[in-house]
């Protein structure tokens, strides 16, 4: 991909952001907040997936 491509991509996607949290921030914590939660139990079942191979 152009870098001029990957730039123009890169803020237009910021600008949504930006656009998602000022028009309902409620939703915006709702939505990070269930990432975070995905996140942390994806890396949790990594940790004892390898801590059941350590044993």
């Amino acid at each position: 991909m152009p870098a001029k491509a990957k730039s123009v991509l890169m803020w237009l996607v910021v600008i949504f952001l930006v656009y998602a949290v000022a028009t309902n921030p409620d939703r915006a914590a709702e939505v990070v907040r269930s990432l975070w939660d995905l996140v942390f139990g994806a890396l949790s079942g990594f940790a004892q997936f390898f801590s059941y191979l350590a044993s």
